[in-house]
């Protein structure tokens, strides 16, 4: 018993003193000097705030608050450089590099792409270090416009420290990438659980796999399969940035509900039903971030027995009254093509029709979201009677709609004339032609 408790006290006398003794090891000058090194290499400037020799678990340096750039681009709470043990004493010194909670802002991608290329020289010699492993915990990539999710990353390299493995991970495991090498680029397979899109519209993914294939400066996406709101969304895409940014793909809607989509566009005006439809984009920028700004893409779309919500176009041309909103119309089928050009979209070949309606039109939809167009309602009670040229205004927010004024003008004047029934619907037939001619002299 006494030798037992001798032990215990002489393995806790070691404990400590491996703990207090890398506090007597000054660093400082270590770390002075890895700064300027890696300022140089790295073209910016890197401050290291302070560090630590530490012998247990196992023998380790560990630098804390590390940031590089004038403006912090690049923050690491902490890196730990572990060597194995096995190769202390070895002619390459295998280590692993762990690092905690690194933030990356998107101007550190200047700083990443002004790094200096490798000489063949250097490549071609035997490596002094072999980064056997690196994990990222707590990644957190700081772009302005968009909330990404926090990630954590696994590296594995190979003897020559080219990567032989990449997995990475959101913290709450929603979304995961794997990244292996193949032929002479990298293979990039992601999928991804209930994972709300960090962009744009936060539309809900049910599920998503990615395939992806990386090789220079080109990145090719030949599968895309997304299942979102009880339909599926399928297609390819690419993007290069050799000189310049560019994007192209096509993709195909499969019988998406598109009741909650739609209402995250506008509240008091929105679908429901059955969405389907093809589309194919693309773009061209000097940066990543302006392709969105100059995207131009058609979506050719039919939605399949649904309702408008917000806008009753019967009542409004039965009535011929001004709304703004309210009421609902039922339609069996509501198809177009919508045509994006940067900000602005345009709602083409608008055509609805139900068993006693049928409407067409086009209508624009400015960068302010401020709505322009004009949408033709045709009622079948008996007689056709008609069509009621009606006027789309107002903002995808609050759109307002109403009968043009020339429809107005022609239909009091019909009336007038000829009396109501087929004076009002002759008269509003010859505002409609006058709406038509002015038209053809308006530019887009």
């Amino acid at each position: 018993m006494k030798k037992t408790k001798k032990y215990l006290i002489g393995f806790v006398a070691v404990i400590s003193i491996l703990i207090v003794i890398p506090f007597f090891i000054p660093l400082r000058s270590y770390l002075d000097k890895a700064q300027r090194i890696a300022s140089e290499k790295i073209g910016a400037p890197v401050t290291i705030a302070s560090g630590q020799l530490l012998l247990i678990p196992t023998p380790r340096i560990v630098a804390r608050e590390i940031s590089v750039g004038e403006h912090q681009e690049l923050r690491l709470d902490e890196v730990s450089i572990i060597p194995t043990l096995g190769s202390l004493l070895s002619e390459t010194k295998v280590i692993e590099i762990k690092i905690t909670k690194p933030v990356i802002k998107k101007a550190a991608l200047d700083i990443i792409s002004a790094l200096p290329e490798s000489h063949e020289e250097a490549d071609a010699a035997p490596d002094a270090v072999n980064v056997k492993r690196v994990t990222l915990n707590a990644l957190q990539l700081d772009w302005p416009g968009i909330k990404l999710p926090t990630l954590n990353m696994d590296v594995h390299l190979t003897s020559a420290n080219s990567l032989e493995s990449l997995s990475l991970e959101t913290i709450d495991g929603v979304m995961k990438a794997d990244v292996t090498p193949k032929d002479e680029g990298h293979l990039i397979l992601v999928n991804a659980e209930k994972w709300t899109l960090p962009a744009g519209l936060p539309l809900l993914i049910t599920q998503a796999s990615l395939e992806m294939y990386l090789k220079g400066s080109q990145l090719d996406i030949p599968r895309i399969d997304l299942a979102l709101y009880n339909g599926k969304v399928s297609g390819n895409a690419k993007l290069s940035w050799t000189k310049g940014w560019r994007a192209s793909g096509k993709l195909q809607v499969n019988n998406l509900s598109v009741k909650e989509p739609s209402s995250m566009v506008s509240k008091s005006v929105y679908l429901s039903g059955s969405l389907s439809g093809d589309s194919g984009f693309s773009s061209m920028a000097k940066d990543a971030s302006g392709l969105q700004d100059n995207l131009n893409a058609n979506f050719k779309f039919n939605v399949k027995d649904g309702v408008l919500h917000g806008l009753d176009l019967v009542k409004l041309a039965s009535l011929l009254t001004k709304q703004s909103s309210g009421g609902e119309t039922q339609f069996d089928e509501f198809s177009g093509v919508l045509n994006a050009k940067g900000k602005q979209y345009v709602l083409r070949d608008i055509k609805m029709r139900s068993g006693f309606l049928a409407a067409s039109g086009e209508v624009k939809v400015k960068p302010s979201k401020e709505l322009d167009g004009v949408v033709e309602v045709e009622l079948k009670k008996g007689v056709s009677l008609a069509a009621i040229p009606l006027q789309v205004s107002g903002t995808v927010d609050k759109p307002t709609v109403f009968p043009t004024k020339a429809a107005m003008a022609g239909a009091v004047a019909g009336t007038a004339i000829l009396g109501p029934g087929m004076g009002t619907s002759l008269g509003i037939k010859a505002g409609g032609a006058v709406d038509k001619i002015k038209g053809l002299f308006q530019s887009e």
